[in-house]
């Protein structure tokens, strides 16, 4: 359910930038998200869709980019990507690692459109 709050809180973002911008339509938003992050794609969708009716940003196309996980072995320094689940030190087989990324989720970009000038 947390999801509702962050496609909120995408949806201002995204509003913001856009009225900075001039723009009269938000047409895509590419978002990045970490393999280990908890955020599910098409729960965003979903809201994305309730939460943008009647704004600019309705109907603007989300785009999801997942970047996998990359851990750091304490024992060995080894630095490896794993794809699914926790996995140890392909080098050593230790465990003691650490997270360097895969953790992420933020709005990478925004595509707009703008309505032309009228030159009187």
């Amino acid at each position: 359910m947390h999801e509702l709050s962050v496609t909120e809180s995408l949806l201002q973002l995204a509003l913001s930038h856009a009225n900075e911008a001039g723009a009269s339509k938000v047409t895509g938003l590419n978002l990045v998200i970490g393999r280990l992050s908890s955020i599910v794609d098409d729960s965003v969708q979903f809201y994305w869709d309730f939460v943008t009716e009647n704004t600019l940003c309705a109907g603007a196309k989300l785009n999801f980019e997942r970047r996998p996980a990359v851990l750091a072995c304490a024992d060995c320094s080894t630095e490896y990507t794993i794809e699914k689940e926790l996995t140890p030190c392909p080098n050593c087989g230790g465990y003691r690692t650490s997270i360097l990324s895969g953790e992420e989720f933020y709005l990478d970009s925004i595509e707009i459109e703008k309505e032309a000038e009228k030159i009187s």
